[in-house]
């Protein structure tokens, strides 16, 4: 019999359920958290994995390794683009790879790169061991789309490391006619500069120049001389050679003292006061004998032409008059008469352009008919 005021003691059997639906609210609650903790592991591991790739895509990709080296041509860093592996080629690599083992490096600098914008990756495709990077971009605001070749080449850490297969230079197989100098994207080089030859580089030769690809490259010539409105190519291809073969014409300040001189020497021989003027285009023959010393005059100067004419020049033939004023005795009656008379002559001739950038001109010329 219980005392009044206290408690009932629980039952046993109470108790017992007591415990047993707290030990199962505590496995429900150990459930619930360990599936929260696995489903947080998994979303780790996957924001890890996740991450990993696109750090792999940015950094370490072959992808990456063909962005690289053309983000340093897009900022002019011609020396460090030369310097990723694969490539610079040595003369036996340019051999091997049908190349002039001669091409001059002269125009991997900055000075000869053009703008590079708009690079965008068009697809990535596994070839046996190579990788096959294709970009699309604008060189010098001309569209043009590119393969490049690339290769595993070791590990950096737990990274691979790359280098091209196939190196990204091409040849710029270059004939400039009508001059020795030139330049390229505004960079002057001289032939004889890069020429395998050195000074003994015939003008006429072709010159095979190392060039970037992609990249667009203008050639012109721009001296007192000759000049040409330019020629620009796209090299687009890994290892390819591009042709450029292009015609300088003569300018109007090189026509001019061409003109000149032409004018001078004819006063020159002008002023021979004889029939037939030394070295000159143009003389008189009398079958009597003349009074006193001829006087000679050019009434008419030659228009001077100027055209290419191999690694030189030449002057077209052009027509011109001279005057000669001369009293003739006759030696039948001895009587003098006044010979007062236009002669037309042609003159022609050619033009040397000397290493020092002086020009040689030499004038030939006959009667005209």
């Amino acid at each position: 019999m219980e005392s009044p005021g206290t408690t009932p003691a629980p039952r046993p059997e109470a108790v017992a359920d007591d415990a047993r639906h707290a030990r199962r609210r505590r496995r429900r609650r150990l459930a619930s958290d360990l599936t929260a903790l696995a489903l947080v592991g998994a979303l780790l591991m996957a924001a890890f994995a996740a991450g990993g790739v696109a750090l792999y895509r940015e950094l370490y990709s072959p992808t990456a390794f063909v962005l690289r080296y053309l983000d340093l041509l897009a900022d002019g860093r011609a020396t460090d683009a030369r310097a990723l592996p694969g490539v610079a080629m040595d003369a036996e690599q340019l051999a091997a790879a049908g190349l002039p083992a001669t091409a001059s490096d002269a125009l991997l600098r900055r000075d000869t790169l053009a703008t590079l914008t708009d690079v965008e990756v068009l697809g990535e495709r596994v070839d046996g061991e190579l990788t096959r990077v294709t970009v699309a971009y604008r060189a010098a605001g001309v569209e043009g789309q590119t393969t490049f070749a690339v290769v595993q080449d070791g590990w950096t850490g737990v990274a691979p490391s790359w280098r091209f297969a196939t190196s990204p230079l091409a040849v710029l197989d270059l004939t400039v006619r009508g001059s020795m100098r030139f330049d390229v994207n505004g960079f002057e080089i001289d032939k004889r500069q890069v020429s395998a030859d050195g000074v003994d580089a015939d003008p006429l030769a072709t010159l095979p120049l190392l060039v970037f690809s992609p990249g667009v490259y203008s050639v012109a010539v721009d001296t007192a001389i000759s000049a040409t409105p330019g020629v620009a190519v796209l090299a687009d291809a890994p290892r390819a050679t591009v042709p450029v073969d292009i015609q300088a014409h003569a300018t109007e300040e090189f026509i001019g003292v061409v003109q000149q001189r032409m004018n001078e020497f004819l006063g020159a021989c002008a002023a021979q006061q004889v029939l037939q003027p030394t070295g000159c285009p143009f003389g008189y023959q009398v079958r009597n004998r003349i009074v006193d010393a001829p006087a000679w005059s050019i009434v008419q100067q030659p228009e001077v032409r100027v055209e290419p004419d191999g690694a030189g020049w030449r002057i077209v033939p052009a027509e011109a008059v001279a005057h000669i004023d001369v009293d003739v005795r006759s030696l039948f009656d001895g009587s003098v008469r006044t010979v007062q008379e236009d002669v037309r002559f042609v003159v022609s001739g050619g033009i040397t352009v000397l290493p020092d950038g002086t020009a040689s001109i030499q004038v030939q010329g006959q009667n005209a008919p």
